[in-house]
């Protein structure tokens, strides 16, 4: 897959379709571009080009720990100068979970750049603000506070960034251990600041702003509750929700299986959407 140099950083990405309305999708969590594929091939088979990649700090991506904004604002920016690259401005873009919120932010920071977004598994509320708090950056301060950046890398996470680009092991050892938990200790703040807000990462007041179609599919856990999706839905201008997912499970995730095995079902939904939004003159 090629590397496309973003913003200073070495960022992979592949592009499905080659023909259509521009589409860019992301994944939940931390995942590789993988996690997003079996989707994107859907949407980009309907008549598509869709961009899908790596993050930085994720997948095959340079990793890169700086930067004084959080880290999803960080990924907006990221993904708007990669497309511009590709001439694939204006976008419909989407995602799962931080992905999500990736794209919320995307059409705030860039909204001259969107024509829609297709959001699932939308994040929101205490529990998920702090769990994830934990899980994206309260390990790894700890890890590097206790054994530096050599127990850093030795995490799953890091080791797998390492595997998939060796290289990624030198920039983190070469990082100060302080420097890398102010930075980690930064962006968790991103969350802490979030368990009050509609979603993580935007006030009711920014959601409204949000003219451009949106399709939402709510989540089915705790960490993604469905009337998260739901009241998003209910707060931006022009949304309509879909429930894929009905029943509740008091987990902090869904079986990744259920979303897998839908993936073309919503691959349908979103091309039928993108079709709608074009075709009404507001995307």
């Amino acid at each position: 897959m090629p590397l496309a140099n973003v913003r200073g950083v070495n960022i992979n990405y592949k592009v499905l379709g080659d023909h259509g309305p521009w589409v860019a999708l992301s994944p939940g969590g931390r995942r590789d571009l993988g996690g997003v594929e079996p989707l994107a091939k859907g949407v980009a088979d309907a008549g598509h080009r869709v961009v899908i990649f790596d993050r930085r700090n994720c997948g095959a991506s340079e990793v890169v720990i700086d930067g004084e904004d959080s880290e999803y604002e960080i990924w907006a920016d990221d993904l708007h100068d990669l497309l511009a690259q590709l001439k694939a401005l204006p976008v419909f873009v989407g995602g799962s979970s931080s992905g999500c919120r990736t794209s919320l932010l995307f059409a705030l920071r860039h909204p001259e750049a969107v024509r829609g977004l297709m959001l699932w598994r939308v994040t929101g509320g205490r529990f998920a603000c702090e769990r994830l708090a934990q899980e994206y950056y309260g390990q790894y301060m700890a890890a590097a506070k206790e054994g530096g950046m050599a127990a850093v890398c030795e995490m799953e996470h890091w080791k797998e960034r390492i595997e998939a680009r060796p290289r990624n092991r030198d920039a983190l050892m070469k990082m100060d251990p302080e420097r890398f938990i102010a930075v980690m200790s930064h962006w968790r703040e991103y969350f802490v600041r979030g368990a009050d807000l509609p979603v993580i990462g935007a006030t009711e007041a920014e959601i409204k702003s949000i003219k451009v179609p949106a399709c939402i599919i709510p989540g089915n856990d705790n960490t993604h509750g469905r009337q998260t999706g739901e009241n998003l839905a209910r707060i931006l201008p022009n949304a309509e929700v879909h429930i894929l997912f009905p029943k509740h499970y008091d987990m902090d995730l869904s079986p990744r299986e259920e979303w897998d095995e839908k993936a073309g079902e919503m691959a349908a939904l979103f091309a039928d959407f993108i079709k709608r939004a074009a075709m009404s003159g507001n995307a």
